[in-house]
């Protein structure tokens, strides 16, 4: 009996093999073509020459293949064809519902065609509600979204700085429970802003129990990335042993010149948590400077509970508080090279500011540095760049497996402002520059990095690699030409080498100019609790 049944194997496994042969031989119809480029599939291995398939929206064939009828031919001889870039940390949740930005035509010229949102503890927690508005608007590139700590602990408990009652907790829970059913692929947390910082490890640990249940990750802004950048990675990774889930630690670095080199011993701490079975990644933005608010840069979170205008009284107030935060901002100050690292990108009472760095506006203003921070805070704020990062520690950082490229930009226009270049220029740096250029890593892990990589981190199955039955986010660029011209003092500058982009099939770049198609979607993860 025993033999019948091996025979029937032997047959049916024949039957299996003549059947996958006469598939392969059999000639493939396409839509589009993209013939004879030089494929990197996503997978960090040395791309080959072949051609990919793209028949509605899918991938349906790629390397080498008998070819059938087919509608259009891309001839990409010469040329290198990759996955799309997929933006792990992205801000536009506003901006891709906006009618002048939803096309994100920064991030296509740049080769993203998907995008995060929700990150560093922002953006909105109706999850079902974002992602309904996302697909009747329609979008340029696919988006998914993160639950936001921080603007749901708000929503639930304000800007206080309290700690959350078992009443607050069970709300969080029910709001994160039902965003995680409406698709998001897990939580973010902003932990040195108001109010997300004023969670502690337990909370947050409760919640994204919660997101582990529906096998989702967390995503951190970690609580510091400069001298505490240790302990803060301790806390994330706490937090993902508690709650049984992946941990992601956003745009990864140290940052401030008391800090420089730090990274590295906080590479080798989530090194041995990985050896010990633990899963952990990171993504990183390919600058020297960071970017958010000179509130945020300059004064501790708990100086900044309850809104700008409590700030302001406990800055002006004869108290212990208030010298706590002048010193913490002269010290600040006194890190930055007397503020001369800060440049302001926005600072909307003076936009002649933008682009100038703090030490410059103080002397053009007979001001001190200090006296330049009140009176920005005293009158609504303002965003800056800081100059605050080791170049060696990022080309470091991007070497290893486990560590993503993600922008932290947004979906914007050219303006008078003068923002971050990441928005503008964070995939063709990190390739074109830092990889093809200086050949600090090569292009294949490069391209993983900005692709296969952040896919497997996020959990997608179905895009972030050349393979069939795959959504053809597919990009066309010229390895001699690819390379970011945003700079920090001109950063609304449009990359180069870009030749053509393809959203869910359909072209949004043809010839280095965008099409204007509108092909993104919002992506759903599909969840389910576990068991």
């Amino acid at each position: 009996m025993k033999y019948h049944i091996i025979i029937a194997l032997a047959l049916a496994l024949l039957f299996c093999c003549i059947h996958n042969s006469e598939a392969q031989n059999k000639p493939v119809d396409a839509d589009v073509l993209l013939e004879n480029g030089l494929l990197y599939l996503g997978d960090g291995q040395q791309p080959q020459t072949g051609s990919v398939a793209i028949a509605g929206e899918k991938i349906v064939a790629v390397g080498q293949f008998q070819v059938g009828q087919v509608k259009v031919r891309v001839d990409c001889t010469g040329l290198s064809v990759s996955p799309g870039f997929i933006d792990l940390h992205n801000h536009s949740d506003r901006g891709v519902l906006k009618p002048e930005t939803r096309s994100a035509m920064n991030y296509l010229t740049q080769g993203c065609t998907t995008m995060v949102t929700g990150n560093c503890g922002s953006g909105p927690t109706d999850v079902g509600d974002y992602y309904r508005k996302l697909d009747e608007y329609g979008i340029g590139v696919n988006v998914a979204h993160l639950i936001p700590q921080g603007t749901l602990r708000g929503e639930i408990i304000g800007d206080e700085q309290r700690q959350a009652t078992p009443e607050d907790l069970n709300k969080m829970r029910e709001v994160v429970a039902q965003g995680m059913r409406d698709g998001a692929w897990g939580m973010s947390t902003g932990l040195i802003y108001v109010p997300s910082s004023f969670a502690d490890t337990d909370e947050l640990v409760e919640l994204a129990k919660v997101v582990g249940t529906y096998n989702g990750l967390y995503a951190s802004h970690i609580r510091g990335e400069g001298t505490g950048l240790l302990e803060s990675v301790a806390e994330a990774l706490d937090i993902g042993r508690r709650g049984e889930l992946p941990v992601h630690i956003s745009h990864f670095k140290s940052s401030g010149k008391d800090s420089w080199g730090l990274v590295r011993t906080a590479v080798e701490v989530i090194k041995k948590a990985r050896e010990k079975g633990q899963v952990v990644t990171a993504d990183q933005y390919p600058y020297t400077a960071s970017s958010t608010s000179l509130g945020a840069t300059t004064m501790p979170s708990w100086a900044r509970a309850g809104g700008r205008e409590r700030t302001l009284e406990r800055l002006k107030s004869d108290t212990e508080d208030a010298d706590r935060i002048r010193k913490a901002i002269e010290r600040k100050l006194q890190l930055t090279d007397h503020g001369h690292r800060i440049q302001i990108a926005r600072f909307l009472p003076r936009p002649d500011w933008a682009g100038l760095r703090l030490d410059e506006i103080a002397q053009q203003e007979q001001l001190t540095p200090f006296e330049l921070v009140m009176h920005i805070e005293s009158n609504g704020g303002a965003s800056i760049v800081n100059h605050s990062i080791n170049e060696e520690d990022v080309r470091y950082v991007m070497t290893l497996p486990w560590v993503a490229t993600a922008s932290d930009g947004s979906a914007r226009l050219p303006s008078d402002e003068v923002p971050h270049p990441r928005s503008y220029g964070t995939f063709p740096r990190k390739i074109g520059y830092y990889s093809i250029q200086e050949k600090n890593i090569p292009v294949e892990h490069a391209v993983r990095s900005s692709t296969g990589l952040p896919a497997d981190i996020l959990g997608m199955t179905d895009r972030g690699y050349l393979k069939t039955v795959y959504f053809a986010d597919v990009v066309i660029w010229n390895e001699k030409d690819f390379i970011d011209t945003a700079t920090f003092t001109k950063p609304h500058q449009y990359s180069e080498g870009l030749v053509h982009v393809y959203v869910n099939g359909t072209p949004a770049m043809l010839n280095g100019r965008v099409t204007g198609a509108l092909a993104g979607r919002a992506l759903r993860k599909s969840t389910s609790p576990s068991e």
